[in-house]
């Protein structure tokens, strides 16, 4: 008999537990954080960033001082708890191939559905720094807000609600009928059309277009997907390298 894989042998690209799931996404938050600062710009689901500043009274360097404050506490914590899984080296080379894979096939795949809606020039300078910015933003929040928080929160709700099946966040979920599946999968579309329209509303809303919407809300029903089958890690990876990909490298 084979013997089981422990924590040693385990494979890099097995979903990772919630500690280290979180661990994998940290360079993104505190990269975000340092870069928005400087660029005057700020990704519309981001609500810590202004009470940082509140906090520091508009003072760079306190800002800075209290995002770094916030980085060392949690890499102390996740590699307290992680037992130094966390931040192994080929745990980030697998969650950021695996990215790679899942936003060319994203990309590809959506845009052969819907037609192609983004060319044009690589950007430089500046413009592509404010992207870079933009898709951090955008991979840590919008998927702590429109998966984690929107997607996952409400499917466990609302199958409870109307099926009494209990859903896991993420990974398999042996236990659901099909209702409860019936009931997942409608969730899932209806929070990536909620994704897609928020696109559509604030300060750095687009003109809203049917094609437009419809592809970014295919994204977002990819990214859904990822996210209930490999983790949040996965998901705010993916999100952050296809949008450096369509902001930075495909304008």
């Amino acid at each position: 008999m084979a013997a089981a894989k422990g924590p040693a042998t385990e494979s890099p690209f097995a979903r990772p537990g919630a500690i280290v799931d979180l661990g994998l996404t940290l360079p993104v938050f505190l990269l975000y954080h340092a870069g928005v600062v400087f660029l005057g710009v700020r990704n519309g689901s981001d609500l810590v960033t202004e009470a940082l500043l509140r906090l520091a009274d508009g003072d760079t360097r306190t800002y800075l001082g209290l995002t770094a404050a916030i980085g060392v506490t949690f890499i102390g914590a996740y590699a307290t708890v992680g037992r130094g899984e966390v931040f192994a080296p080929k745990k980030f080379i697998a969650v950021l191939v695996e990215a790679i894979v899942y936003a060319v096939a994203m990309k590809f795949a959506v845009t052969w559905a819907v037609g192609r809606l983004f060319a044009g020039h690589v950007a430089t300078g500046r413009e592509a720094a404010v992207g870079v910015v933009m898709s951090l933003g955008a991979g840590f929040y919008e998927e702590l807000a429109y998966r984690v928080l929107l997607f996952g929160l409400g499917a466990k709700a609302l199958v409870l609600a109307f099926t009494a099946d209990r859903l896991a966040l993420v990974g398999a979920n042996d236990g659901l009928t099909w209702r409860g599946g019936l009931v997942t999968f409608a969730w899932a579309v209806a929070s990536a059309a909620l994704f897609s329209g928020a696109h559509y509303v604030g300060p750095l809303a687009d003109v809203f277009k049917p094609d437009t919407f419809v592809f970014r809300a295919l994204l977002g029903l990819a990214l859904t997907l990822v996210f209930a089958t490999r983790g949040f890690a996965a998901a705010v990876w993916t999100h952050l390298v296809y949008d450096v990909w369509v902001l930075v490298l495909d304008r």
